[in-house]
């Protein structure tokens, strides 16, 4: 039987159509997929993200043991900064992919929920088991995206949300609930997250929504946080990467600071010309409602060359979009095609990401 996160009555009581996903009954939208997609990009919308992972890593040695487990550098950010990074196993591919939240004396790594039970188990296995606790069943995550998140979440707190930038955090109380307010998304539009005790989420929940209302906040499922993500280029673990990918290959070398000291994985990352990579992760355009899946092959001429990691059809620009893992050998002029059930179509390559917010928009 599926696990249900704290908000599941809500959902089901709000009409949602659930799916099971890593393990959870979850919403795969209220309305339609592209009604909350756009609520997002225009407005606002609400998601519940309690089936992803935390994990709290305390003692002494916690940041030491951070930085053995990641490939970023935890010493770019002081207490209330938040980086993303991968974990490596020893031969340099990505375990998960994750954000560090740094606190005065812990850290909390947030897991992707398919890899929760198998990361956990990892980081046990590489760093002191007694200071890591898998606190995932304790903790709720409510994210409110889009360009009047801010001022919604605003109406509800006394924190001075205009003063948390970018990949950074803060605790305070949001509708008299104790929250971790951290302005961070999944999206490509401003936002926050809010982790909460799992008792009180129902109570944040109800409150946004109400308060939200005016400002057009919608409840937005699983379908919607796919294409906001692959529209603002952002990967997905188990499909644009798993553990046979490193960094390099999926254009994530920017997290990667073999300068910072000794991680797992190093040692096979240094042996990689980040230039060269084994792989290159490119995005693609695609005409009309054409839409690519997941593995589905791509082709330079009759020769395959790659694989399509992920596609669907962009709200926001009007065409299908998708990204793919190719051989080097592909350079950003080779014509590609995508073969799609049996019928081959053009795909153009294009820059990733296929959405960015304009300054000021």
């Amino acid at each position: 039987m599926a696990a249900r996160t704290p908000l599941y009555d809500r959902h089901v009581a709000m009409g949602a159509r659930m799916v099971e996903f890593a393990g959870f009954d979850m919403p795969l939208q209220y309305s339609s997929i592209r009604e909350e997609h756009e609520a997002v990009r225009n407005r606002a919308g609400i998601f519940d993200l309690s089936h992803m992972g935390e994990v709290r890593i305390a003692g002494a040695d916690a940041d030491a043991t951070v930085q053995r487990l990641i490939s970023n550098d935890l010493n770019r950010v002081s207490a209330g900064g938040a980086v993303y990074s991968v974990m490596c196993n020893e031969h340099g591919g990505i375990v998960d992919d994750v954000v560090v939240y740094r606190d005065d004396d812990s850290c909390m790594v947030v897991v992707n929920a398919s890899c929760r039970q198998k990361d956990v188990s990892w980081m046990r296995d590489h760093a002191a088991a007694a200071g890591i606790e898998d606190i995932s069943d304790d903790v709720a995550l409510i994210a409110v995206q889009g360009p009047r998140a801010r001022a919604i979440v605003a109406t509800l707190t006394s924190v001075d949300l205009d003063s948390i930038k970018p990949f950074h955090a803060t605790f305070g109380d949001v509708a008299g609930v104790a929250s971790r307010i951290s302005r961070t998304g999944y999206t490509g539009e401003d936002g926050l997250e809010l982790y909460v005790m799992g008792d009180v989420a129902m109570q944040l929940w109800d409150a946004l929504l109400e308060v939200g209302e005016a400002e057009g906040l919608v409840p937005c499922g699983l379908g919607a946080r796919d294409t906001l993500r692959l529209e603002a280029g952002l990967r997905l673990y188990g499909q644009d990467m798993d553990d046979g990918t490193d960094p390099y290959s999926c254009a994530l070398g920017w997290t990667v600071k073999l300068d910072k000291g000794e991680f797992i994985g190093a040692g096979a990352l240094r042996a990689i010309d980040p230039k060269h990579p084994p792989r290159r992760f490119i995005g693609l355009r695609l005409a009309g409602r054409t839409i690519a899946r997941h593995s589905q092959p791509v082709l330079a001429g009759d020769l395959v060359v790659g694989e399509v990691t992920s596609g669907t059809y962009s709200f926001t620009l009007g065409h299908g979009i998708a990204t793919a893992s190719v051989q080097p050998s592909v350079t950003p002029t080779t014509p590609l095609f995508v073969d799609i059930r049996g019928t081959v179509h053009a795909a153009e390559q294009v820059p990733l990401p296929f959405y960015r917010r304009p300054k000021g928009g």
